[in-house]
């Protein structure tokens, strides 16, 4: 991205600083529309993975997990889907921590604490 020069070097450096937040925010975006969280059970023969939202992203059954009985299926398809939300959950904590890196002066904190953008 080309960043536009006013010849005054404290708005050239504000605009620099907002390319760049706006940058991180774009690449915070990016990985949290692609996050999927996966949980495995039953030695692998249940898979599931949800998005970020909680809504399930795909659910695969081995068909050797079809001997394990309607209880313990349950059972798999659960601890693999508390897995996938704790995976998922861990995705997206990590992503929207990095806005907070550089002691909060990462997104939304001037140089003077002041907000630089509004969020």
């Amino acid at each position: 991205m080309t960043i536009p020069t006013s010849g005054d070097p404290e708005i050239d450096r504000a605009l620099a600083q907002l390319a760049a937040q706006t940058a991180h925010l774009e690449e915070v975006g990016r990985r949290l529309e692609t996050a999927r969280g996966r949980g495995v059970a039953a030695d692998g023969q249940v898979t599931v993975e949800v998005l970020p939202s909680g809504g399930l992203a795909s659910v695969r059954i081995a068909p050797r997990a079809m001997r394990l009985g309607s209880e313990a299926l349950s059972d798999a398809l659960m601890e693999a889907a508390r897995q996938a939300e704790e995976d998922v959950s861990a995705q997206t904590f990590a992503a929207t921590q990095t806005l907070f890196e550089d002691g909060g002066r990462r997104v939304g904190q001037g140089r003077a604490g002041g907000a630089a953008i509004g969020l």
